[in-house]
């Protein structure tokens, strides 16, 4: 993480491009973070990963 570098939306997205920004900004592999959050999203009940993924696509700014 660097940071100078702020938290963005990618402009390379399947959907709103919030994995792909978090992935960036982490410098971590994108697909490795879709993986993940969906994964994570499945196995936990208490992880509500729709709704998540949606206040993030509104927060955070487009690249």
């Amino acid at each position: 993480m660097d940071p100078a570098r702020p938290l963005r939306r990618s402009r390379q997205r399947l959907l709103g491009g919030v994995c792909g920004g978090l992935a960036d900004w982490l410098g971590w592999d994108r697909t490795l973070v879709r993986v993940l959050y969906v994964l994570v999203s499945i196995l936990s009940a208490a992880f509500p990963g729709i709704l998540v993924y949606v206040i993030l696509w509104i927060v955070i700014p487009e690249a």
